[in-house]
């Protein structure tokens, strides 16, 4: 057993990113868009965000693949290669990622339920589907 190869963790890191982020579009500005337009517009918010911050969600979410792969290159010595440890992967990242602050920010926010309920389970689909990709990408050193 070899030890963690950083170079794949990248690039299975950027693969899950890239899947996470077009995920992310879809939910986004795809399926919610309209409802989040709506709720922004009832709290005073511009219509869409900022480039600013279209360049960290970007950003910071293929820095979250690098680190969903490098979670599952981490666990596997632990839990085997496969699928079922790039699921564990993913629903680590997912609960401390999307459910835990979803669900806070729901709360705070006052989101709506039933779009709370859509973002959560896409968001489990969306972490998993990356965590597989990347996982399949990654080889010990």
């Amino acid at each position: 057993m070899g030890g963690i190869n950083f170079g794949r963790v990248i690039l299975g890191g950027l693969v899950a990113g890239l899947l996470m982020n077009v995920g992310e579009f879809l939910l986004n500005g795809v399926i919610l868009h309209s409802a989040m337009v709506d709720w922004g517009t009832k709290h005073n918010l511009p219509p869409e965000p900022s480039t600013s911050f279209y360049v960290a969600a970007i950003g910071l979410t293929f820095v979250l693949g690098i680190i969903t792969v490098w979670v599952y290159a981490l666990i596997r010595s632990r839990l085997g290669a496969g699928p079922k440890t790039a699921i564990v992967a993913a629903l680590l990242m997912w609960f401390g990622i999307y459910f835990y602050s979803g669900v806070i920010n729901g709360i705070i926010l006052k989101i709506p339920t039933n779009e709370l309920a859509i973002g959560i389970v896409w968001g489990v689909v969306e972490y998993v589907i990356a965590a597989i990709a990347g996982a399949w990408l990654y080889k010990e050193a």
